[in-house]
């Protein structure tokens, strides 16, 4: 490309932005913010700090020998040059999204099977809490199966036309 020629390259769509190993540490930072029930400070973190990534990727470069003694240096270095790129915080920010849906998803079935297994209990199983029964949910609440696709519209067949 010239130096006169302005613009960008275009990318190209069937190819994945980040690499598969970026994007599995990506993955897994968004599990462990879901997890610890971190996503909302995550998030707006992440949204604040949008325009450094560049800067944030190489001060780990920086603390590299101090993290190295605590951290997996492979997923360390995988990290960092993912933040290199400007699309690894909104990549990151999805998956932190939908995996946050999916985990609200599973706690609103759960209250909702305990708020129907407690309508037969008994007014001292409801109230005092070491005499209720053991609960165990199953696994189509934790896990429910997956939706199948919708089936598409039958074409329907053209009239026919009036012929003269």
């Amino acid at each position: 490309m010239s130096i006169l020629k302005r613009g960008l390259p275009v990318p190209d769509p069937e190819q994945p932005i980040l690499p598969e190993d970026e994007d599995a540490v990506l993955e897994k930072l968004a599990k462990q913010a879901v997890k610890r029930g971190m996503t909302v400070p995550a998030i707006l973190f992440l949204e604040s700090v949008k325009p450094l990534n560049f800067i944030a990727s190489q001060t780990m470069v920086f603390f590299e020998p101090i993290v190295q003694s605590v951290f997996s240096i492979r997923d360390y270095d995988t990290l960092r040059s993912a933040l290199e790129k400007r699309e690894s915080i909104e990549i990151l920010l999805l998956k932190i999204e939908d995996l946050d849906a999916v985990h609200l998803a599973r706690e609103k079935r759960i209250k909702k099977y305990l708020k129907a297994l407690k309508k037969d209990w008994t007014w001292y199983q409801r109230w005092v809490p070491f005499m209720g029964p053991r609960i165990t949910i199953p696994e189509e609440v934790l896990n429910p199966p997956e939706k199948p696709a919708k089936p598409e519209k039958p074409v329907e067949p053209s009239k026919p036309e009036a012929q003269e």
